[in-house]
Parts: C-alpha cells; structure tokens; sequence
C-alpha cells in the first residue's frame, strides 16, 4: 500500500509539473466575450501600460475603436499598435481578423515593422486566423555582457520589453489576438547594416524586415543589423557574440558587409585583409554552433553613370567577399550584381521609387526633402527582399522549403513597379538618415 500511494503521489506531482511547464497561451478579445471561451477583454480605454502589460499602444492609440456586440473588433482609419509584455524568446502570434460589415484589407506588421501579412483581402463577413512566428529580443548576451546599443536604438521597439503588432489596411478588423512561447525553432539570424536592419521608422525600410512576410512558421527571423556597422563594429557592438550565444545546428547566419567597411582607413584595413579575415571569423563561428554562414555581397547604391548604367561604388570589398565564399565553400547571394541588374531594369528616375527621395512636406513635419541613394522605400526593400529569396533559391539552400507565396519566377531583370506596392507607411516618422549614409 505504501508504495501504491507513493506511485499514485509522484504520478500526480509529475503531472503537476508538466502542466505548469508547458507554453502558457494568452488570448486577447477586442469587445463581447460572447465569441471567446477565454482570455482578456479589451476596451476602447485600453492603453499599454506597464503595469497592465497590455494595449494598444504608440502612435494612434486614442483613434481605436472597438466595436461592441456579437461581431466585435477593434479598428482604425490609420494603421495602429497592440503591444504585449514579453520577454525575450520567439513567440507564436495567432491573429483572427475579418470584418463583418464590408470587405476588408489586412496588414499586419510585428516590432520594429516586421512585414507578417501583405493586403490580405476577405469579403465582408468573412473572417480568417494566421498563425505567425516573431522574434522578441533584449540586449543582454549572459550574465555579465550586454551589446552596446547606439543611442537612437534605446527607444526602438525591437529592444522595448514587448511584443508589439501593428495593422493596417481598408477596414482592419481585429478580433482575437493569442501569443504563445515557442521553445525550440529554427532562427535565421541576419548580421548586417542599415541596407539589412529592422528599420524602425518610416520612410526608411530594408530587406530584412520584409523577408519575414515569405518565410513559413518552422523559421524565425532574428535581425542583429544595425545602420552604420561595419564587420569589426559589429563584433565590437557585442551583437557577434549575442547571435552566437543563442545559435543552434541547423540555425542560418546570413552575413551582408561592405558599405561601411569601405569606408574604414588605418594599417592593416582593406577588402583582402581586415574584411576577409574577420568574414572568415563569422564563417567558422557559425560552424563552430553547427549553424550554416551564407555571405551577401552589398547592395548597390543608386549611381547612374551618363549611359544609364549603376557604377559600382564598393571597391573590392565584393569581390573579397566571392573569393572568402569560393575559400571556404559558403553560399554566397550576390546582392551586388542583381542590384546592379535590378536598378538599371527601372532606369534612373523610377529607380528613385526605391529609394526615399520624397518632396518636402510629405510627411508631418519633414520641411526639406529627402533624397537618399543608399537606402531604401519599403517599396524598394520589400523588392530587395525578393532578391535575397531569388539567392536562396538560386543556392539550392535547404532554408527554400520553408518559403512561401514567392514566385520562383521573379528576376531583377523584370522588377515590380511601384504602383504595386499597397502596404500604407507607418505612422512613427523620421526624417534623419540612418547611420551609414
């Protein structure tokens, strides 16, 4: 008996223990409970605090209604924010959206304007659930290191404590949001400069937060870029050794250089020497965790010479990074040369749709114009990204599988135009130039 009741005892407290340590779902309702078996009920009145640790949240928060009744949601004639407390880990979002009313049309980006859903159209009534991965991030490496964040990164959302959605689109209608923990995935971590980073204003933009949109839900996207590093400033920034402290076999590490490296000056500094060997550091620490490296060569700046041809601006610095990847058998997408192919397939002037070239006065408070050559639209990032998934592709990388709505057919060679492009801008603006220009 003694033994029976001490079975019967350690089953229950096994039991116990698994239930408290499984992924604990959170669900969040905007309106009437009546549809929802579970979860917090979300009000108009509903503003993120830390002390709530939800709401909705920045720009736009006082213009969010949320529509009471049977069929009720939350909605906005601009896009708007709905921010969570998390901490840092990968998360799966669950998102049920539709408008009962009319026919509507959805965007939803994640953090620091992650492209998720790109016009997702429903008929009125209709109404769907998406399931996607986010990454949530803080500084801290280990117990004693922390990157060295720039000061304009202190109040990006990419470093904020929380999980934060922004909508957007023709009558968004949201209705239920559920974020659960994910303890094992695959990531793609992204080492990079402000042609890669999670831009977090508008009308800046780059690719790497827009290839979140293509990638299915066994892949999450870890963005480590930021503007104005070079391969040395990165490392030195701690975020080399943040990436490698969580990288697992089987994770991706995609590496894009060389705006800034060029720039470097000083003994020992150039394509062949400081650039290579710390390009072959990258590598072997990759491979060291089992991690795959794939290099990226930079993109092209928009530099048109007299006959309408893109000059190539960088030096050696892409050639070093093909023979670092022809060395040591790396992947390599040449960025550079299908820049080259995709600007000149635009011509000068509808290559600066691309680009953030706007006319002063385009948004609130910008009083000059803007006119950039180096970084890009949301526009042009987004056409960047489908680039890199034409490298993925192109290298055969088993990452391809994990793809979803790309046409394989897409070249720079017959790029999309501008018109295409129906995602609004994001209300957070801001009229300086990332670092690196």
């Amino acid at each position: 008996m003694p033994s029976k009741a001490l079975f019967v005892i350690t089953t229950f407290l096994f039991a116990l223990v698994s239930c408290n340590t499984k992924p604990q779902t959170e669900c969040y309702y905007f309106g009437s409970k009546k549809l929802f078996s579970s979860g917090t009920a979300i009000q108009n009145h509903a503003k993120y605090s830390n002390e709530t640790g939800y709401g909705f949240d920045f720009e736009n928060k006082d213009k969010v209604q949320v529509k009471p009744g049977i069929n009720s949601f939350a909605s906005a004639d601009v896009p708007f924010y709905f921010s969570v407390k998390k901490p840092e880990g990968n998360y799966e979002v669950e998102i049920t959206f539709g408008n009962p009313l009319v026919a509507s049309l959805t965007n939803i980006k994640a953090e620091a304007r992650r492209l998720l859903l790109n016009n997702y159209s429903l008929k009125a009534g209709e109404s769907t659930s998406k399931k996607f991965v986010v990454n949530v991030r803080s500084p801290k490496i280990d117990s004693n290191r922390e990157i060295k964040l720039k000061a304009r990164e202190e109040n990006y959302m990419n470093w904020d404590n929380r999980l934060t959605l922004e909508f957007s689109g023709t009558n968004v209608a949201i209705q239920k949001i559920c974020i659960r923990p994910i303890d094992s995935i695959r990531t793609l971590f992204l080492a990079g400069n402000s042609t890669v980073t999670d831009q977090d204003c508008a009308p800046w933009a780059s690719w790497g937060q827009m290839i979140t949109a293509y990638l299915d839900q066994q892949i999450v996207v870890a963005n480590y870029a930021e503007s104005g590093e070079a391969l040395n400033t990165f490392k030195a920034r701690g975020r080399l050794d943040k990436i490698e402290s969580l990288l697992k076999p089987g994770d991706y590490l995609f590496i894009e250089f060389g705006h800034n490296d060029q720039k470097q000056q000083g003994e020992g500094i150039g394509p062949w020497l400081s650039f290579s060997n710390l390009l072959i550091e990258y590598i072997e620490r990759a491979r060291n965790k089992g991690a795959i490296p794939v290099l990226i060569t930079p993109t092209q700046r928009r530099s048109f010479n007299s006959n309408g041809e893109i000059e190539y601006t960088h030096n050696d610095y892409p050639a070093a990074m093909r023979k670092v990847a022809k060395n040591y058998k790396v992947p390599l997408i040449d960025l550079n040369e299908m820049t080259k192919k995709l600007y000149e397939s635009w011509g000068p002037e509808t290559s600066k749709t691309a680009f953030v070239h706007f006319d002063a006065n385009t948004f609130p408070g910008q009083s000059k114009a803007l006119a950039d050559n180096t970084h890009f639209s949301p526009f042009g990032a987004h056409e960047i990204a489908l680039c890199v998934l034409n490298g993925i592709c192109d290298n055969k990388l088993e990452l391809e599988k994990h793809i979803i709505n790309f046409d394989k057919n897409y070249t720079p060679y017959k790029p999309n135009m501008h018109q295409m492009w129906k995602v609004p801008m994001s209300p957070r603006f801001e009229s300086t130039k990332p670092d690196g220009n």
